[in-house]
């Protein structure tokens, strides 16, 4: 009787649970076939027949490779299969892109596992999903990638450009003030017309110190400030003036309008303690960043003679702009100043999320 059984159904005996085997295989969504020893279809889902436009007749007792008009005879994928039943081992996740007859370009991923059944040998189960669509959408999402890196490198070119013309145009008309500064008979306009022109100076080496942004808008403080100290020694120390302009900073980045309060700060403590601090015309002055997980510190000193031996105490347009500017990053501003110079400090700690 069993041996009837076994004819009837190519699954083999009922008692070896073949009847629910087979409500599997004809119930499952993806496409499954069972495949004997010698890669013969015994048995396939529905969802097979139906996504590969075949039947019952022409499929079962055919080699897989022949089915349809051949489409699966890939020759890596035969070889694969062939080692799946002798070594009993597993195939997962092998893709196969292919032209088919009735579908058209497709992208499969086919996994294999050898199975036994008792009394009628080895068997290997053989499941096929489509991931065409999945791949069509990985590759409109990279191309959609590389056409906004694109852009963004666009965006970044256009942004230094125009970061580049406005420095220029205000390195112009600081040139201009500078000149109507020196021709003019009045100690007091000559005075506002140079403190004009060191403010407009210190702009435009701001905006041409914005070039390292990065594409997540983000600017890296380390190279920034050490760019911004240099142009600095540059116009304005020169070889003139006995004076050094040190920057220590440790890595740590900011966004682009945190930079250019950074900047314009920098720049403003700098001249301030360029003006002021070295009556005798011989000093250091030093600009250190450090930088947490959660804060953000920037230190301007210098080792001049301190407010209380300048003429002019912390006050007016110089101190209002950087009260200004250190309350637009949230940052503490701290003042100590001494005969033996003066530092300012400004701390921000970003806000606990708890």
């Amino acid at each position: 009787m069993n041996e009837d059984l076994q004819m009837q159904d190519p699954l083999g005996d009922p008692k070896n649970g073949h009847i629910l085997t087979r409500a599997i295989i004809e119930t499952i969504h993806e496409p499954l076939i069972v495949l004997d020893e010698k890669l013969c279809v015994i048995a396939a889902s529905q969802s097979f027949y139906t996504k590969f436009n075949v039947n019952a007749e022409n499929t079962q007792h055919h080699l897989f490779y022949e089915l349809g008009s051949g489409e699966w005879n890939i020759p890596a994928l035969r070889n694969l299969l062939e080692e799946v039943i002798p070594k009993q081992s597993t195939v997962r996740d092998y893709e196969v892109s292919h032209d088919f007859k009735m579908l058209g370009k497709r992208t499969m991923l086919v996994n294999a596992r050898s199975i036994e059944f008792e009394n009628v040998g080895k068997k290997m189960l053989l499941s096929i999903f489509d991931i065409t669509k999945e791949r069509l959408v990985e590759d409109e999402l990279k191309n959609l990638l590389h056409e906004k890196n694109i852009l963004l490198e666009q965006k970044n070119n256009l942004l230094n450009e125009m970061r580049h013309r406005i420095a220029n145009s205000l390195q112009l008309i600081a040139s201009i003030i500078l000149l109507k500064a020196g021709s003019s008979s009045s100690d007091e306009a000559r005075k506002h017309l140079e403190d004009t022109h060191e403010r407009i100076i210190s702009i435009a080496s701001v905006q041409r110190q914005l070039d390292p942004t990065g594409t997540d808008g983000t600017v890296n403080v380390a190279p920034y400030l050490k760019d911004l100290c240099a142009n600095l020694t540059k116009s304005m120390i020169g070889g003139r003036k006995p004076i050094t302009l040190m920057v220590y900073a440790e890595s740590g980045s900011v966004t682009s309008d945190e930079a250019t309060s950074l900047g314009l700060l920098t720049t403003e403590l700098v001249i301030n303690a360029l003006k002021h601090a070295f009556p005798g015309g011989e000093g250091k002055i030093t600009v250190t960043y450090t930088s947490e997980k959660d804060a953000w510190t920037l230190l301007i000193a210098d080792d001049g003679v301190g407010y209380s031996m300048t003429e002019e105490k912390p006050s007016g347009l110089g101190t209002s702009i950087v009260d200004s500017l250190a309350d637009q990053l949230e940052a503490k501003l701290t003042r100590e100043s001494s005969s033996n110079g003066t530092s300012i400090s400004l701390i921000h700690s970003i806000p606990s999320l708890a």
